[in-house]
């Protein structure tokens, strides 16, 4: 039977997604606030297309395999975190590589030192645990997860839509004004965290 890309892997994708999913909500979850805000705005999740994995393989000049596309790319299972807060990213970025069965492989942190067009995120590679085997060695599948603020993620999916829409004319116009859109989000993101802070800050100070 072909399974294309994915080879014999590909009716668990979907599995492994949930189960990453599951495990990120329950950090999240875990680590409500002290008046039961979550740590999280939204979790979003997808298993990679075929035609964007084979994509992806030829831009990096690799074979299209499964081995490759399981263990060369590490993004045919991908979920993206949304907080609200910097603080947050950072406390679910901490927990989700705590987490049993979840072991953090890597990381990118794009929010300290953003791209150069203003991308910001916080990106890990983990090695998830499954119950049935798995292409890492085991049961394992790797899985990325990216964090992000809600500014972050708006201003991604605008890049998203520009990087991949032909007809757009003055397209360095847009991508100037799209980069110091970046910047103001950014200094708005540090302000939004500093108010929060102080509120919490405030808070504790009547209380004790």
């Amino acid at each position: 039977m072909d399974h294309g890309i994915y080879g014999p892997y590909a009716d668990k994708l979907k599995d492994v997604l949930d189960i990453v999913i599951g495990a990120v909500k329950s950090c999240g979850d875990s680590a409500a606030g002290p008046h039961g805000e979550k740590r999280y705005e939204h979790i979003e999740g997808r298993v990679k297309t075929e035609e964007s994995m084979l994509g992806k393989l030829s831009r990096r000049c690799l074979e299209a395999t499964a081995e490759n596309a399981l263990t060369a790319v590490y993004d045919a299972v991908g979920v993206r975190v949304v907080c609200r807060f910097i603080d947050d990213v950072y406390l679910m970025a901490d927990l989700i590589s705590r987490r049993e069965g979840i072991r953090a492989v890597e990381r990118k942190d794009y929010i300290l030192r953003a791209k150069e067009n203003g991308y910001r995120s916080y990106h890990m590679i983990v090695e998830a645990d499954t119950p049935f085997p798995g292409p890492v060695g085991g049961k394992a599948f790797y899985a990325e997860v990216q964090l992000r603020t809600i500014a972050m993620d708006t201003w991604a999916a605008l890049e998203h839509e520009i990087t991949y829409k032909r007809d757009i004319s003055r397209r360095d116009l847009i991508w100037e004004e799209l980069k110091r859109c970046a910047d103001e989000l950014a200094a708005c993101d540090v302000s939004m965290q500093a108010i929060r802070d102080m509120i919490r800050e405030s808070g504790e100070r009547t209380d004790g």
